[in-house]
C-alpha cells in the first residue's frame, strides 16, 4: 500500500509509531464528541480486514488526522466508505477536504462507483465539509449510533458518485 497525495496533505498507512499521535487526536474533546472511546477507536483501527484501509494524514510531515475506507468489493455492489478526524487545532484549513478529496479520488481510480459517508446528522461542521467536496444527502439514519452518554442519534448518510467530486 502505497501514499495517496493530495494538494495539501499526504495520506499514508497507519503503523504502530502513530498509536500515541492516534490515540491524541482521538482523545480531544471535539473529536472524542463523534468518535467514543479513544482506547477502543485506537485498538480497532489497526484490526486488519480485507477491504478497510486506515491512513493517517500527514501536513507538512506532521500527523494531523487519520482517514479510513471500508471498501465492498462485490463487483455487483462495488462501492466504498470513508471516515475521517481531523485534530481540532487543523480544523478550518482544509485539511479534511483535501484528505476527502485525495482518498475519494483513489478510490474512484481503484473502480468504486459510489462512496458514502455518515456523520452524526448534528455534526454541522463536518456535513458542510463533505457537501463541499460533492456528497449529496440521502437520508437520515435514525437512532444510528450510540453516543458516550448512551443515548441515541440519528445519522446522515451521503454520497459521492463518480464524476461528482469537486
Amino acid at each position: 500500500m502505497t501514499a495517496i497525495h493530495g494538494n495539501r496533505v499526504r495520506l499514508r498507512p497507519i503503523g504502530p509509531a502513530d498509536r500515541p499521535r492516534v490515540r491524541e487526536i482521538l482523545a480531544t474533546p471535539e473529536v472524542a464528541r463523534w468518535w467514543g472511546d479513544p482506547d477502543r477507536e485506537t485498538e480497532g483501527l489497526y484490526e486488519v480486514e480485507e477491504g478497510y484501509t486506515v491512513y493517517v494524514i500527514e501536513l507538512d510531515g506532521e500527523v494531523v488526522g487519520l482517514i479510513q475506507s471500508c471498501e465492498e468489493l462485490d463487483p455487483q455492489y462495488r462501492h466504498a466508505g470513508i471516515d475521517i478526524s481531523v485534530h481540532p487545532g487543523f480544523h478550518g484549513r482544509g485539511v479534511g477536504t483535501d484528505a476527502i478529496r485525495a482518498l475519494a479520488a483513489h478510490l474512484f481510480a481503484q473502480g468504486h462507483h459510489r462512496l458514502t459517508i455518515d456523520p452524526a446528522a448534528s455534526n454541522e461542521t463536518a456535513i458542510r465539509v463533505y457537501t463541499k467536496v460533492g456528497f449529496r444527502p440521502v437520508g437520515v439514519l435514525r437512532d444510528y449510533e450510540r453516543a458516550p452518554d448512551g443515548t441515541w442519534h440519528d445519522g446522515l448518510l451521503m454520497d459521492l458518485l463518480a464524476g461528482e467530486l469537486s
